[in-house]
């Protein structure tokens, strides 16, 4: 029997299925209907010839059969997505294009145009293109390859397959809802809000996770965690909506006191450092002269 190959498109609509144990919530996620889901579902179970999930009133349930694609399908819409940025990142360097990745606006006193310009002196045939990246990336774009170099936070995971320039320390503020009984202080100690709950970064960035709890700052005591923050956005509703509280960096403020949130100083923590960041094997011209453009403009280079 010849089976015909299988698409990438069903084996995502397979993997969503496997993980969610729910059509409904996988069609969803997957921005499709429930009926054409499930009929990619059947078309590929008719393909290798045997079904995948048992589905009853109980519930859905894979099938031996589905287990044993599971790892598969991964490795191979995983290997299809490296080859993909691969292609991207070879067609980009060939027309002179530089991904600068950020999770949020550098801003900083004109910062990134003042980069780009200095760059440009350099390179004016180059292309730059921002990227904006998600919170849960820490390394925005970075460790995947989607970002050539990325404005970020410190400390970063696996800083041994970095390099960087500080381009700003600045201290940490503590943002909270004007309401709050602790808002009416000009400055605060973070000894006060060691009972307060916190709002913390996605888990995916464990490093800058406790960073901005400021678990070394805590003397072993657990943050109380109120609510997980992904952007800037969710961050300010949560403030106004009094799920918690957090730290900031001085030049961020801005993009959270829009209204009924403040910030105040508070000493016992130490500022934060933003940084340009691009892997340590990446020798690229456009990459080195993006980097010695920045370090004019930054603290040190680490």
């Amino acid at each position: 029997m010849t089976i015909t190959d299988v698409h990438l498109r069903e084996l995502r609509y397979f993997l969503a299925v496997a993980e969610e144990l729910h059509f409904t919530r996988a069609a969803e996620r997957l921005y499709v209907s429930q009926p054409a889901l499930s009929k990619q579902i059947r078309a590929l179970e008719r393909q290798l010839g045997g079904p995948l999930f048992d589905r009853d009133r109980q519930g859905v349930a894979l099938t031996p059969v589905g287990t044993a694609l599971v790892p598969h399908a991964r490795t191979l819409l995983a290997a299809w997505q490296e080859g993909r940025e691969a292609v991207r990142r070879a067609r980009e360097a060939a027309s002179g294009t530089l991904v600068v990745g950020m999770s949020t606006s550098p801003g900083r006193g004109g910062l990134l145009p003042a980069i780009r310009s200095r760059f440009t002196e350099v390179h004016p045939e180059a292309v730059l293109r921002l990227r904006q990246v998600g919170w849960e990336d820490p390394t925005a774009g970075l460790a995947d390859g989607v970002s050539d170099v990325a404005f970020v936070w410190l400390p970063l995971a696996g800083e041994e397959r970095f390099r960087w320039v500080v381009v700003a320390a600045e201290p940490r503020l503590v943002a909270l809802p004007e309401t709050h009984p602790l808002a009416a202080r000009e400055r605060l100690d973070f000894a006060d809000l060691l009972d307060e709950p916190f709002l913390a970064l996605p888990d995916t960035g464990p490093e800058l996770r406790d960073h901005w709890l400021a678990l070394d700052s805590r003397g072993g005591r657990p943050p109380i965690i109120g609510g997980e923050i992904a952007s800037a956005d969710e961050t300010y509703e949560a403030l106004v909506g009094g799920l918690g509280i957090c730290l900031v960096a001085a030049g961020n403020a801005p993009l959270l006191t829009r209204g009924g949130v403040v910030t105040r100083p508070v000493d016992g923590v130490a500022p934060s450092c933003f940084v340009l960041a691009w892997r340590a094997d990446d020798t690229r011209p456009l990459v080195d002269a993006y980097a010695r453009a920045a370090a004019e403009f930054g603290l040190r280079e680490t």
